[in-house]
């Protein structure tokens, strides 16, 4: 497998898929326009909902970005090795252009392409949907994926849970998706041992959704005029993954940010078990709060919607910063760390630098009062 930094998957998925005829597009804002539901985008499908219902987008019918999204559902969870309330969504599209066999044969050459990631075959392993009363199971993305070179024994029939994506929103479009694992090489932990255990074998990097259906507000399935497929590997994920790193926060993604939280507080990361929990969250609350604040349609702290969040985030990070002993300002000193880190990638981080780091500042305050 290939080592990667950040900007290097960026580039290399990017490139690929432009060479497929995918135009690349820049990241939508976290704050989404087109539906009410949801406070914040929270998958790399979510700003291209109406031209997955068939409008016409202006850059054509194959597209690819890196997303910017926020997931704060599971926010206790945050301090764990896997939990991230923001990251990079690497996607590409195909607006009712082509469908299972070139998206699936185009994310196996991606995964095993020396030129890309250049993960061996005998470490993969995928999932597709076993089928249920609202759709069949899917056996033709199974026959791809043999054809590709996926031994049979490593392709697994998996239940909605696990194999059926969306909508993003109460209703909008949804079907059945496959997903790509790495196989760590770890003995079964039984005979029914899948990519849907948690022991640990097998690492989600990637998935395809084929949407083919539209959920209305009925709660009733169906068939889209124009069959789409919408794809996501989760960017902070797979670099771990790829690095051998056994954690997100052991990336270059936070490295520099807690080196910056060792240096204000003069403790290490690997203290023991409740700094590096305190660590992990001050790190990614942070970093999450900074991007919503730098977005182009930014938010400040409050009492509702996505303020409240924002607030709940920055609060939080703070609690965990005040056990590490952090001086008064810190939030704003991590807020610097992150927009230099990120301003090449996302420069609208810089363009509202001295927002982010008032809120910040504002923020603190208040709470310390």
């Amino acid at each position: 497998m290939n080592r990667l930094t950040s900007e290097e998957l960026r580039e290399k998925f990017l490139k690929f898929y432009e060479s497929k005829g995918h135009h690349i597009i820049p990241s939508a804002s976290l704050i989404p326009e087109n539906d009410p539901t949801v406070l914040f985008t929270t998958a790399g499908m979510h700003p291209l909902v109406p031209y997955l219902l068939g409008q016409k987008h202006p850059e054509g019918t194959r597209l690819t970005d890196v997303q910017k999204c926020v997931r704060t559902g599971d926010i206790d969870e945050v301090g764990d090795d896997s939990h991230l309330t923001f990251f990079e969504m690497l996607g590409h599209w195909s607006l009712g252009d082509y469908f299972k066999e070139d998206a699936i044969r185009w994310s196996f050459e991606f995964l095993t392409s020396p030129d890309c990631l250049g993960i061996p075959v005998e470490k993969l392993a995928v999932s597709v949907f076993a089928g249920d009363e609202t759709a069949p199971r899917d056996e033709e993305s199974a026959r791809i994926w043999e054809e590709c070179g996926i031994p049979r024994d490593k392709i697994f029939f998996l239940p909605r849970k696990n194999n059926w994506w969306g909508p993003a929103g109460l209703t909008g479009p949804c079907g059945p998706d496959t997903e790509m694992f790495i196989d760590r090489g770890y003995e079964k932990c039984s005979e029914d041992c899948s990519p849907a255990c948690d022991c640990g074998k097998y690492i989600e990097i990637w998935n395809d959704v084929f949407m083919q259906y539209f959920k209305n507000a009925e709660g009733k399935y169906e068939p889209l005029k124009q069959k789409n497929v919408d794809t996501g590997m989760g960017l902070e994920r797979t670099v771990c993954t790829l690095n051998g790193c056994k954690t997100v926060y052991e990336t270059e993604a936070f490295t520099n940010i807690i080196a910056k939280i060792s240096e204000l507080s003069g403790k290490h990361y690997d203290d023991d078990e409740a700094t590096t929990k305190a660590f992990r969250i001050v790190a990614d609350h942070l970093r999450t709060s900074t991007f919503i604040m730098g977005d182009p349609r930014g938010v400040s702290p409050s009492n509702v919607d996505q303020g409240y969040v924002l607030r709940r985030l920055i609060r939080r990070a703070v609690r965990f910063g005040m056990q590490l002993g952090m001086p008064e300002g810190f939030t704003a000193e991590i807020g610097k760390v992150v927009i230099n880190q990120y301003a090449e990638v996302y420069p609208e981080l810089k363009q509202n630098e001295n927002f982010v780091l008032e809120q910040f500042k504002l923020e603190e305050t208040r709470f310390a009062r």
